[in-house]
Parts: structure tokens; C-alpha cells; sequence
């Protein structure tokens, strides 16, 4: 509703304004009023019910007098004596309303106490090395400390990623855009070989000219990786890629070629039990690999994200390649 405009009869026609009166507001309940009216109604009377809520008598008079007054009607009858108090039908429709209310702001403050416990959801993205050897670890320590978590992995590798609504994401480089991250390690490249077709020890690069290799597709790190291949004066023959660890070690052990492979890979497909296959280092070393845990700048974090955090930094950090001939020469 606005102003409106009215005349005053007159010899001049003066303009007045009528202002409209205020729009009565609704009545908007307040708990501690509620949960008195639950508990008088339960108990039977206003001292039981006092001390079941840790108040005093008079208290809960004025809390059910203040909602009388917000009602516009009594919710009580008071027989007086000893005679238990009766609910009014208007304290019925209030009392009945109310309780559900009651048991919604319960379950809101168990959620809430729940949430900063560490309980709740997290939303982590990762890749094939980071979820065959880091995050196994990380999910089994948030489970053991927080059993009431829930935890959703997507697993991708895009050429370009991004986090959206992830709350953390694991990836082998670092993310453009408005992000944050930790440094987790560096993943040395190693040379997964079948067994014979190199000499015990570090293979010079040199040696990987025109010798057939397998190799992931060109995205994430793998461009890099080949790029320093090819500095140093080698070229390879591809004879095929694919994403996944598994079937380029198939490969292997076929006999179609050897691989170049980081270190979290060749632990993650347990390289070192396979006695087809051959671990050597590369001589010079190729730039390792970064493994990074991003997560959208300025965010805050819930409980259980940061707890995330503080376990894949300590996860990583008790990770370190061990020599090649341990991991896979015998």
C-alpha cells in the first residue's frame, strides 16, 4: 500500500496526504516459549515443568503469559490446587505445530554440533596414482576418526581441470583460476622395462632411441615428460597409448615395449611383486612430477576438509620413492 492523495473542501483546494495504517505483523514464535508450553503440557504442571527446564516457576509463568499474549488467547486453563493444568484448543493448535518446530531446531543444532565434530560431506577429485596409493590412506584415517563422514571421489583427467564445487582437488600440476594448494611431492619418472631387455641399473636416455614404447596420452604432465625425452637427443617409438596403468603394464609384459612411468604409478600397480618386470632409473633424470592438493582460494573450509588436508600432507610426506632396484629389479 502507498500514500493516496485527498482534497479538503475549502476555498483553495489543499492536497493532503492519508497515510495508511501499519500492516499489523504476523507472530513469529520463539522456542524458549514453545519448549515451556511442551513441558507444562507433558508434566501437568508449571513447577514440574520449571524443573525439568532448569528454571524457576515464575519464569515459565512469564514465558506462557508472553505467549498468551503473542497468541491472543490462553493455552491454559488453571483449575487452581492441586488439579493438573488442561490445554486449551488454542494451545492444542499451537502445541502441536510447536513440537515440530522443537524437534526441527533440535535436529539443526545435532547437525550443526555433527558438522564441527568433522561429520558431514566432502567432495574430493583425483587421478589413478593419487587414488591407488595416497588417497586409500586418507579416506581410511577420515572414516577411523569421523565414521559419520561422507566422502564422494571423481575420478578425471582433464587437459584442463577444474575445480567447481569439489571442495579438493588432487592433480598432477597446478590448477589456473582463483585457487590455493599444498605441494604434496615430487613422483620421479622411472623406466618399468620387461625383464632382460636392459642391463641391471640406471638406462642412459640416450638408449631409448627408436626403442618402442608404451605411454599415456598427451595431457596432464605426459607432454612435459616427452618433451624433455626429446631434448635430450632421444626419440622413441610410440606404439600405443592409453590411460590406464594396468593395460600400459600389460603391455609391458607382453613384450610391445617399455614404459616411462612416475614412481606413484609403478608402486600403485605393485610393479615390485612382478618378476616380468624391471624397474630402472633414467640417466639424467627427467623433471619429476608435481603432485598437488588444490582447493578454491578463499574458501572455508569445514572440519573435515581441513582434516583432509593435514592427512594428505602427512600421507605424502611418509612417502619416498624407494630405490629402482627395490622397486621392481631382482
Amino acid at each position: 500500500m502507498g500514500l493516496r492523495e485527498a482534497t479538503r473542501p475549502g476555498r483553495c483546494m489543499a492536497r493532503c496526504w492519508v497515510v495508511p495504517p501499519p500492516v499489523e505483523m504476523r507472530w513469529r514464535p520463539e522456542l524458549r516459549h514453545l519448549a515451556a508450553l511442551a513441558a507444562i503440557a507433558d508434566e501437568g504442571s508449571f513447577g514440574r515443568a520449571a524443573a525439568r527446564l532448569g528454571y524457576t516457576q515464575s519464569t515459565v509463568s512469564q514465558q506462557i503469559a508472553a505467549l498468551e499474549k503473542a497468541v491472543g488467547g490462553p493455552v491454559f486453563d488453571r483449575p487452581g490446587g492441586p488439579r493438573p493444568v488442561r490445554i486449551t484448543p488454542l494451545g492444542s493448535v499451537v502445541l502441536s505445530q510447536g513440537r515440530e518446530l522443537l524437534a526441527k531446531a533440535e535436529a539443526l543444532a545435532d547437525a550443526v554440533d555433527r558438522f564441527k565434530a568433522g561429520d558431514g560431506r566432502i567432495d574430493i577429485g583425483t587421478f589413478q596414482s593419487v587414488s591407488s596409493v595416497i588417497l586409500p590412506s586418507v579416506i581410511r584415517r577420515l572414516r577411523d576418526e569421523h565414521p559419520g563422514c561422507d566422502i564422494r571421489l571423481s575420478e578425471e583427467e582433464p587437459e584442463q581441470p577444474r575445480i567447481g564445487d569439489l571442495d579438493l582437488l588432487f592433480y598432477d600440476g597446478r590448477v589456473d583460476g582463483d585457487v590455493e594448494h599444498v605441494k604434496l611431492l615430487d613422483d620421479p619418472y622411472l623406466l618399468v622395462a620387461g625383464a632382460g631387455t636392459f642391463p641391471a641399473g640406471p638406462v642412459p636416455l640416450e638408449g631409448l632411441d627408436g626403442a618402442p614404447m608404451v605411454a599415456w596420452p598427451l595431457l596432464c604432465d605426459q607432454p612435459s615428460m616427452e618433451q624433455a625425452v626429446a631434448r635430450s637427443g632421444a626419440r622413441p617409438q610410440i606404439v600405443f597409448r592409453t590411460a590406464v596403468n594396468d593395460t600400459l603394464l600389460s603391455m609391458v609384459r607382453a613384450g610391445l615395449g617399455s614404459a616411462m612411468l612416475p614412481w606413484l604409478a609403478i608402486r600403485g600397480a605393485d610393479v615390485a611383486s612382478d618378476d616380468r618386470l624391471r624397474v630402472h632409473e633414467l640417466r639424467p633424470p627427467l623433471p619429476p612430477r608435481e603432485i598437488y592438493l588444490h582447493w578454491r582460494a578463499g574458501r572455508t573450509h569445514s572440519p573435515l576438509a581441513r582434516r583432509a588436508i593435514e592427512i594428505a600432507v602427512e600421507v605424502a610426506a611418509g612417502l619416498a620413492p624407494p630405490p629402482p632396484e627395490r622397486a621392481g629389479a631382482r
